[in-house]
């Protein structure tokens, strides 16, 4: 079992059918894993959810239930685990290296019945 010098902090869950939630990880989440184990869940606000007895809990979400892990920069500080550079649109696996950074978009308001509407399908 690989050990990492420090928690990763803040990292961003996107759970099926749920909101995404903000957590704390053990460890960073790797393709042999059948799930993710983590703590400290709370919403995007800060707040504990409704269906936890204790944000300080560990959990472990099967990766059946996780649709992505989002791993903002400042989340991995500190871990051992920065990207050298900013990351921007298809940069990756075969991506030029020539591709322009992503600018920051606006927070954009959520429309509850288009989100009402999906989940329903």
């Amino acid at each position: 079992m690989a050990h990492h010098a420090a928690v990763i902090r803040n990292a961003i869950l996107h759970i099926m059918n749920e909101q995404p939630m903000l957590a704390d990880l053990f460890d960073e989440p790797l393709a042999v894993d059948v799930g993710l184990r983590c703590t400290n869940l709370r919403t995007m606000n800060g707040k504990r959810p409704i269906f936890v007895e204790s944000s300080a809990s560990v959990f472990f979400f099967p990766y059946l239930h996780v649709r992505f892990v989002e791993l903002p920069p400042a989340s991995l500080a500190g871990t051992g685990l920065e990207l050298d550079q900013p990351v921007g649109v298809g940069v990756g696996a075969g991506a030029p290296e020539t591709a322009e950074p992503i600018p920051d978009e606006p927070d954009l308001e959520i429309d509850e019945d288009f989100l009402r509407r999906i989940r329903e399908v």
